[in-house]
């Protein structure tokens, strides 16, 4: 995992006019806690923390925060965006131990051509993050799986994924991932003989119960 640092200032001025004037300074408010310590209100430099959120890692880059000459190991979490500029408006910097396992959501990025598409068919993703369990330097900043040797009617899930060690999966092993769906022509194509199927059945049932009835019509 990627690790860097960052300078933060403890801010005495809370509430929606002092943050709207750190922001326009090209700062953003934060939060640091965590460890059973208190929480603090801090600043950090608004374009540092997109450089970091933008980096291979993202938001499970681990951050040594600098506060008042103290550092702290910490990760980015509850990013909070403007939702429609998109501009970091605040962030919570949780403390962690090098020596502690944490919870991370991971980017999954599958790989190669699935042969089943080559066929007509369709990749269909279900999962594109995973939830995961490590110490901090163990988080990986991805996972990635090979979908190459998929056919129609292929499915990955989440225990095909490789795991780097002291990683653990917080999701079921049999969760889907991905499936390589059959061409919709041919589905329909399948729907439609099943449905003929199940008319001629019925047609067959109904002159069965025809018959039955002319039959013991004819006994009376």
């Amino acid at each position: 995992m990627s690790e860097v640092v960052l300078v933060a200032e403890r801010r005495t001025q809370t509430g929606t006019r002092p943050a709207g004037r750190f922001r326009r300074d090209g700062l953003l408010p934060a939060v640091v806690y965590g460890l059973g310590a208190e929480p603090v209100p801090v600043v950090v430099p608004v374009r540092e923390l997109q450089q970091i959120l933008h980096g291979e890692a993202g938001a499970n880059t681990l951050i040594t925060l600098e506060v008042d000459g103290s550092a702290q190991l910490t990760l980015a979490r509850q990013i909070q965006r403007d939702p429609l500029r998109g501009q970091l408006v605040h962030v919570d910097f949780v403390r962690v131990r090098a020596d502690q396992a944490v919870s991370a959501e991971v980017p999954l990025h599958l790989t190669g051509i699935a042969a089943g598409v080559d066929e007509g068919g369709m990749l269909e993703q279900q999962l594109f993050s995973v939830r995961v369990q490590a110490k901090p330097a163990d988080i990986p900043n991805a996972f990635e799986h090979d979908v190459s040797a998929l056919f129609i009617g292929g499915q990955v899930h989440v225990g095909d994924l490789a795991l780097p060690p002291g990683v653990e999966l917080m999701h079921e092993s049999d969760e889907l991932v991905a499936a390589v769906a059959a061409p919709r022509a041919v589905e329909v194509a399948e729907e439609a003989e099943g449905e003929e199927g199940e008319a001629g059945a019925e047609a067959a049932d109904a002159e069965a119960d025809a018959t039955e009835s002319d039959e013991g019509g004819g006994e009376e």
